[in-house]
Protein backbone atom coordinates (compact mmCIF):
# COMPACT_ATOMS: atom_id res chain seq x y z
CA UNK A 1 0.00 0.00 0.00
CA UNK A 2 1.43 3.53 -0.95
CA UNK A 3 1.60 6.53 1.40
CA UNK A 4 -0.81 8.62 0.11
CA UNK A 5 -3.48 5.46 1.31
CA UNK A 6 -1.88 5.08 4.59
CA UNK A 7 -1.98 9.19 5.37
CA UNK A 8 -5.90 9.01 3.85
CA UNK A 9 -6.75 6.46 6.25
CA UNK A 10 -5.26 7.97 9.33
CA UNK A 11 -6.72 11.71 8.61
CA UNK A 12 -10.45 9.55 7.65
CA UNK A 13 -9.77 7.36 11.30
CA UNK A 14 -10.76 8.52 14.70
CA UNK A 15 -7.50 10.63 15.22
CA UNK A 16 -8.10 13.71 13.03
CA UNK A 17 -11.92 12.33 12.72
CA UNK A 18 -12.76 14.06 8.97
CA UNK A 19 -14.98 13.00 6.74
CA UNK A 20 -13.39 10.99 3.05
CA UNK A 21 -13.22 13.96 1.06
CA UNK A 22 -11.55 15.99 3.82
CA UNK A 23 -9.06 13.26 4.28
CA UNK A 24 -7.97 13.21 0.89
CA UNK A 25 -7.50 15.92 -0.13
CA UNK A 26 -5.64 16.17 3.06
CA UNK A 27 -3.13 13.28 2.68
CA UNK A 28 -2.54 14.35 -1.16
CA UNK A 29 -1.48 18.27 1.17
CA UNK A 30 1.19 16.14 2.93
CA UNK A 31 2.22 13.72 0.39
CA UNK A 32 3.23 16.01 -2.46
CA UNK A 33 3.49 19.19 -0.51
CA UNK A 34 0.70 21.13 -1.98
CA UNK A 35 0.96 23.99 0.36
CA UNK A 36 -2.58 24.15 0.47
CA UNK A 37 -3.88 26.73 3.18
CA UNK A 38 -6.58 25.60 5.65
CA UNK A 39 -9.45 27.52 3.72
CA UNK A 40 -8.41 25.69 1.02
CA UNK A 41 -8.68 22.12 2.68
CA UNK A 42 -12.04 23.46 4.31
CA UNK A 43 -13.47 23.10 0.73
CA UNK A 44 -14.19 19.71 0.62
CA UNK A 45 -15.84 19.32 4.02
CA UNK A 46 -18.81 19.88 2.20
CA UNK A 47 -18.53 16.46 0.20
CA UNK A 48 -18.17 14.02 2.82
CA UNK A 49 -21.14 11.38 2.93
CA UNK A 50 -21.84 12.23 -0.85
CA UNK A 51 -22.21 15.77 -0.38
CA UNK A 52 -24.13 15.01 2.80
CA UNK A 53 -26.94 13.69 0.69
CA UNK A 54 -25.81 10.07 0.17
CA UNK A 55 -25.02 11.26 -3.80
CA UNK A 56 -21.26 10.85 -5.21
CA UNK A 57 -18.78 9.30 -2.82
CA UNK A 58 -16.44 11.86 -1.27
CA UNK A 59 -13.56 9.37 -1.11
CA UNK A 60 -14.65 10.65 -5.47
CA UNK A 61 -14.86 13.96 -5.36
CA UNK A 62 -11.85 15.17 -3.19
CA UNK A 63 -9.56 12.82 -5.41
CA UNK A 64 -10.34 14.42 -8.37
CA UNK A 65 -9.78 17.81 -6.69
CA UNK A 66 -6.74 16.78 -5.98
CA UNK A 67 -5.88 16.14 -9.46
CA UNK A 68 -7.15 19.95 -10.15
CA UNK A 69 -4.78 21.23 -7.48
CA UNK A 70 -2.31 18.91 -9.45
CA UNK A 71 -2.68 19.20 -12.55
CA UNK A 72 -4.57 22.14 -14.03
CA UNK A 73 -2.21 25.36 -14.75
CA UNK A 74 -4.82 28.15 -14.34
CA UNK A 75 -8.28 26.72 -16.12
CA UNK A 76 -9.77 23.19 -17.16
CA UNK A 77 -10.10 24.22 -20.53
CA UNK A 78 -6.93 25.09 -21.10
CA UNK A 79 -5.82 21.48 -21.73
CA UNK A 80 -8.09 18.12 -22.06
CA UNK A 81 -5.92 16.16 -19.79
CA UNK A 82 -7.78 16.88 -16.45
CA UNK A 83 -11.13 15.70 -18.18
CA UNK A 84 -9.31 12.41 -18.84
CA UNK A 85 -7.20 12.27 -15.91
CA UNK A 86 -11.10 12.89 -13.81
CA UNK A 87 -12.97 10.29 -15.87
CA UNK A 88 -10.27 7.54 -15.80
CA UNK A 89 -10.13 7.81 -12.07
CA UNK A 90 -13.91 7.90 -12.15
CA UNK A 91 -14.37 4.79 -13.93
CA UNK A 92 -11.16 2.79 -12.11
CA UNK A 93 -13.13 3.89 -9.14
CA UNK A 94 -16.30 2.35 -10.06
CA UNK A 95 -14.70 -0.44 -11.69
CA UNK A 96 -13.00 -1.16 -8.22
CA UNK A 97 -16.04 -0.21 -5.84
CA UNK A 98 -18.93 -1.09 -8.25
CA UNK A 99 -20.27 1.68 -7.40
CA UNK A 100 -19.63 6.61 -7.15
CA UNK A 101 -22.97 6.43 -4.98
CA UNK A 102 -21.85 6.97 -1.06
CA UNK A 103 -25.31 5.41 -0.37
CA UNK A 104 -24.68 1.98 -2.15
CA UNK A 105 -20.70 1.89 -0.88
CA UNK A 106 -21.87 2.33 2.74
CA UNK A 107 -24.22 -0.54 2.26
CA UNK A 108 -21.31 -2.28 0.77
CA UNK A 109 -18.45 -1.36 3.04
CA UNK A 110 -18.94 0.38 6.04
CA UNK A 111 -18.91 -0.71 9.65
CA UNK A 112 -19.03 0.56 12.66
CA UNK A 113 -15.97 0.37 13.79
CA UNK A 114 -13.95 1.48 11.00
CA UNK A 115 -16.53 3.19 8.29
CA UNK A 116 -15.85 3.35 5.28
CA UNK A 117 -12.13 2.82 5.96
CA UNK A 118 -12.33 0.30 3.21
CA UNK A 119 -13.60 2.91 0.53
CA UNK A 120 -10.80 6.01 1.19
CA UNK A 121 -8.16 3.64 1.11
CA UNK A 122 -9.11 2.38 -2.15
CA UNK A 123 -10.04 5.26 -3.57
CA UNK A 124 -6.25 6.82 -2.61
CA UNK A 125 -4.97 3.78 -3.94
CA UNK A 126 -6.29 4.46 -7.29
CA UNK A 127 -5.49 8.31 -6.90
CA UNK A 128 -1.94 7.44 -6.11
CA UNK A 129 -1.26 5.00 -8.70
CA UNK A 130 -2.99 7.34 -11.23
CA UNK A 131 -0.42 10.52 -9.78
CA UNK A 132 2.53 8.52 -9.99
CA UNK A 133 2.11 7.52 -13.98
CA UNK A 134 1.72 11.12 -14.29
CA UNK A 135 4.63 12.42 -12.12
CA UNK A 136 6.73 9.56 -14.21
CA UNK A 137 5.21 10.70 -17.95
CA UNK A 138 3.80 7.71 -18.18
Amino acid sequence: MGNLAEKAVTYYSQVHNLNCAEATIYAANQTYNLGLQKDTLRTMAAFGGGMGVGSVCGALTGALAVLGVMFVQDKAHESTETKEMASAFFNRFVEKLSTDNCTKLKEMYRDDITKCDLVVRYSNEILEEMINKRLNNE
